[in-house]
């Protein structure tokens, strides 16, 4: 990930402030804004699909109601999650973007979304997608061990929603490129720490142009983002 642009510009869930969250259109319009990588959230249902969804219930994006492991496939598919939209799979994301900007996929579940999702990126690797164009990131560091002994070559994120103890320990344990911590616990020394390893730091979610400019000055490599032309706005 050395190539990357100076401050990364990674659109939320797509491009979550224009478009329904983790939907195609949301893709589609982070693309066209520019963002540098999409990021997006991805779910085991007990089909085996993985689908683009970030809470565990259907209620606040889908005109669904209720668990998203309690439906069955049919009646997710005919879902709408927001002006008409479908609920993606991943390998639907994948096929949109093209390689058109990097896809950072998020586990939200556990128990196989892993492994399930490495047995994909494989498919799109051999196809020609380059594993520096993935990066595979979750909160529960146990599904992300996982993903990375299924498919080590792709590059994965910690999500850090505090600030640990052993600060960016994680990196080393993980074998991760890079670390994306919540704006609300950006420490100069877990940041400090991070870059001593030689990995990159990203922070969530940004949309407020000062605190973007701040956190580069801090020497944030990135930030996700509903709104990417803010990011690029400074660049």
């Amino acid at each position: 990930m050395s190539q990357e642009p100076d401050f990364l510009c990674i659109g939320h869930r797509g491009a979550r402030g224009h478009a329904p969250e983790n939907t195609l259109r949301a893709l589609n319009t982070g693309i066209r804004l520019g963002a540098d990588w999409l990021e997006f959230d991805v779910q085991l249902h007990p089909s085996g699909a993985l689908l683009l969804l970030h809470d565990l219930t259907l209620d606040r994006t889908t005109n669904g109601h209720g668990r998203l492991i309690d439906a069955d496939i049919d009646t997710l598919r005919r879902l709408d999650a927001g002006d008409g939209q479908p609920l993606p799979t991943l390998e639907d994301a994948l096929d949109l973007i093209e390689q058109r900007a990097g896809a950072n996929i998020e586990l939200k579940s556990a128990d196989g979304t892993g492994g399930t999702v490495a047995t994909v990126l494989r498919r799109y690797i051999d196809a020609g997608w380059p594993a520096e164009r993935l990066l595979v990131s979750s909160f529960h560091l146990p599904e992300l061990w996982e993903f990375k002994q299924a498919a080590p070559e792709i590059p994965v994120a910690p999500l850090l929603g505090g600030v640990p103890l052993d600060w960016a320990g994680c990196v080393q344990t993980l074998e991760a490129s890079a670390i994306s911590l919540s704006a609300e616990f950006v420490d100069p020394r877990l940041v400090a720490d991070a870059k001593a390893h030689g990995r990159r730091v990203y922070v969530f979610t940004v949309n407020d142009p000062a605190e973007m400019r701040r956190l580069r000055e801090l020497g944030i490599d990135g930030v996700f983002t509903d709104y990417p032309e803010r990011v690029l706005a400074l660049r």
